[in-house]
């Protein structure tokens, strides 16, 4: 039988050992941490080299997950953003290479030249003075100094713009913010300043193009979006000022001048479709009067034909193909231009749906239904007076053109798609359809009675 006394021996024997186990454990614990960062950086190195940037961007992730303090990992880091043009990310990175080690002249270069770029003008000269008090390469020196100077004139011009814009001067203030913006390309300041100069000036598609920027390049940018809304708006694009005015809201659902237009913005578009309502009525008088000439209301009214037409598509035509020669990859300005435009045509434009009075998804038999009884109507043989009767001639070329497009699958598929298949100019080389600018020689639409008239279409 073993005695307690001879166990607690063998204990005792063997805890230097296991003691010594555990301290190899731990030391090898370290060196396979310390080996592991030095692993993910020496990848990230070869991956950057290679171009392979975001998996450079994952090692170095890892890099500064595994080692807190290892300034060249936030370096490494912060090139990797700056390759991907991710500047918002870099500068915290750089910011941190510098509290670690405030003798990096390479980071406090690129910080000062990120910081000239965003407008923050007394930082990045703080930069470029340390670095030039740091006895720099002579490389480093010429940058510093290059970026110093460009620093100096950026506050001298920014500080005339200010003037020029208190004074009410926004030509010129525009144009000092032009240079500006050419070296600080991301200075939101500057750009909402510009934006504002633009708006006094009338040139609202630049002012968008300003503000669009603006809201990318802050974030949380809710002043940006509500005016961008408020400009969409007072072009005639409720539906765009809604978009707007919601990214604004979606930043601050509390924010007093958005939440205030919005509900505004939302009025206007139950207006809309109100009266668009009434115009596939074909009560288009009534649309005009009830909600007046600030909506898009373009439509055949009533036995007089009148028709309503905005003239807002005009100056917002200009604005958007203005914003669009500086945003040229900007969806919604190109949808912006491209639905003014196409209103535009429209505008002037005969609507064979609203002629006949009719939805745009009737079928056949409804157009052919609406067709026969409007004819019999406007039958020029049912008039006498010679005032009368030519109306009435015009109003049946109107009818006998809708019914032939609105029947035919072709026509009607190039009319939905904003394409008047009646518009000589836009039917070259269709000699088929010239028929009805010829004129009508014994038409009878009824297969009964007879009359024979010739009149040409204007």
């Amino acid at each position: 039988m073993v005695s307690i006394d001879h166990v607690a021996h063998k204990v005792l024997t063997y805890i230097p050992y296991v003691l010594v186990l555990i301290d190899l454990r731990y030391e090898g614990v370290k060196c396979g941490r310390d080996g592991s960062v030095d692993n993910h950086m020496e990848m990230g190195k070869k991956l950057l080299a290679a171009g392979q940037l975001a998996d450079a961007l994952s090692h170095f992730h890892a890099a500064v997950d595994g080692d807190s303090k290892n300034y060249m990992a936030y370096y490494r880091r912060a090139t990797v953003f700056l390759a991907m043009g991710k500047s918002k990310s870099a500068l915290p990175d750089l910011s941190r290479v510098i509290e670690l080690k405030p003798d990096f002249k390479s980071a406090r270069l690129q910080r000062g030249n990120l910081l000239l770029k965003q407008g923050g003008l007394d930082e990045a000269e703080r930069d470029f003075k340390t670095v030039l008090n740091s006895s720099p390469s002579d490389r480093e020196e010429g940058e510093a100094k290059s970026q110093l100077t460009k620093s100096d004139e950026m506050q001298r011009l920014v500080a005339q713009a200010r003037r020029s814009y208190s004074s009410q001067d926004y030509v010129t203030a525009a144009a000092q913010l032009d240079t500006i913006i050419e070296t600080c390309v991301w200075d939101v300041t500057s750009r909402e300043m510009r934006a504002e100069c633009f708006i006094e000036m009338g040139e609202m598609g630049k002012a968008v193009s300003d503000l669009k920027a603006a809201s990318k390049l802050k974030n949380d940018n809710t002043q940006a979006f509500y005016k961008l809304s408020i400009i969409y708006y007072n072009l005639g694009d409720h539906e765009m000022s809604l978009n707007e005015v919601r990214e604004c809201l979606k930043l601050d659902p509390d924010h007093k001048q958005c939440y205030s237009h919005y509900k505004q913005v939302k009025k206007l578009n139950k207006q809309i479709r109100s009266a668009e309502e009434l115009i596939q009525e074909q009560r288009c008088e009534q649309a005009v009067t009830k909600y007046g000439r600030s909506l898009p209301i373009s439509c055949f009214g009533g036995e007089s034909n009148t028709y309503y037409v905005l003239p807002f598509y005009f100056p917002a035509i200009q604005d958007y193909e203005t914003a669009s020669k500086h945003s040229e990859n900007d969806r919604q300005i190109k949808e912006g231009l491209e639905k003014a435009q196409r209103l535009l045509k429209q505008s002037h434009k005969r609507d064979y749906y609203k002629i006949l009075g009719v939805k745009r998804n009737a079928q056949k038999k409804e157009i052919t239904k609406a067709y026969r009884k409007l004819a019999q109507q406007w039958h020029p043989d049912n008039f006498q007076k010679p005032e009368e009767k030519k109306k009435a001639e015009k109003k049946f070329i109107d009818i006998a053109q809708a019914k032939e497009v609105l029947t035919n699958p072709e026509m009607r598929a190039k009319f939905d798609h904003g394409e008047d298949p009646m518009d000589p100019e836009s039917q070259q080389g269709h000699p088929h359809h010239q028929h009805f600018h010829q004129g009508y020689q014994g038409f009878n639409p009824f297969g009964s009675g007879s009359f024979n008239f010739k009149f040409n279409h204007n």
